[in-house]
């Protein structure tokens, strides 16, 4: 009988030829410590984004109150207030909603098209790989920050726009993830034998190749979004992100650089903030990636 790595749920072998039953994969990532300590943190901010995303700030995040200005963190402001009177909390509740946002865009757009490129340059090969792998390589010979702030300097400045120039640059990186598994799915048994019993191309990639790398994307859809989020505060601290009045994780960093002696929590809390969001993303990804790797399949 030939085994397919999508039968690896009912049979693994140990060396007696018995089969082995798999343990439910997801419950591994919760004997992780990294995948614990990163669905915790990643599910505490999306829930501080929520608030933003559902306007249930304790303040607006737009509204100035010059008589509380450079107020320290205190009960009224947990945050403090910064040069104009904002809510640093409501702030950074709301920038941190908008760097999730452009970060979820950009990677499902990149993961999308990147996934669906490596899979007909894999699979065809010849005329298409050649082609795609060309346009790979010339993104990939920019730089990353420098590609993304030449497109978002040319585009119309909106949260959309941002992500549209984020994913630009990581189409390539799901290109190269996607495409090397699928040359050598591509030579498997059975999706031979779907070929050989007359199946369209197509069908055989999203019904045979495409299950089989879908684990190597869901982890490379969680590292990407901690470089998006990275991005964007990059380009939003450079004046290229988010546009204004829109608060932004970077761009609450820029304005914090005038009063950080005098109110350092106004660049603590937002810096802070990019630092676990990275951080949390980056070990959800290494938890998923113990739960999906095939050699831990047993």
């Amino acid at each position: 009988m030939t085994t397919t790595p999508t039968d690896l749920t009912t049979q693994a072998g140990d060396g007696t030829g018995a089969p082995i039953t798999r343990r439910r994969p997801w419950r591994r990532l919760f004997r992780s410590v990294p995948g614990v300590i990163g669905v915790v943190l990643t599910g505490l901010l999306l829930l501080l984004a929520l608030l933003a995303w559902l306007q249930l700030t304790p303040y607006d995040p737009l509204a100035q109150n010059a008589p509380q200005r450079l107020r320290p963190p205190s009960a009224q402001h947990l945050f403090g207030t910064d040069q104009f009177g904002r809510d640093v909390f409501s702030r950074v509740a709301a920038g941190l909603g908008n760097s999730v946002r452009i970060a979820l865009l950009a990677v499902a757009l990149s993961a999308a098209l990147g996934t669906l490129a490596g899979l007909v340059g894999g699979y065809f090969r010849k005329g298409a790989d050649t082609v795609l792998g060309g346009v790979a390589n010339v993104l990939f010979a920019f730089p990353p920050l420098l590609l993304a702030l030449t497109l978002a300097s040319v585009l119309t400045r909106n949260w959309v726009t941002v992500a549209i120039a984020i994913a630009v640059v990581y189409v390539p990186i799901f290109y190269r993830v996607t495409r090397g598994p699928v040359l050598s799915l591509r030579e498997v048994e059975f999706v031979r034998a779907a070929v050989s019993t007359g199946q369209n191309p197509w069908a055989v990639m999203f019904r045979h190749v495409l299950p089989n790398i879908t684990g190597l994307v869901i982890v490379q859809v969680a590292l990407s979004l901690s470089w998006a989020v990275l991005t964007e505060a990059s380009l939003s601290f450079l004046g290229l992100g988010t546009p204004p009045p829109a608060p932004s994780l970077g761009s609450m960093i820029f304005e914090a650089n005038s009063t950080v002696y005098v109110a350092p929590w106004t660049m603590v809390a937002p810096g802070v903030l990019v630092v676990l969001l990275v951080s949390a993303l980056n070990l959800l990804g290494d938890g998923l990636r113990d739960v999906l790797d095939p050699r831990e399949a047993r």
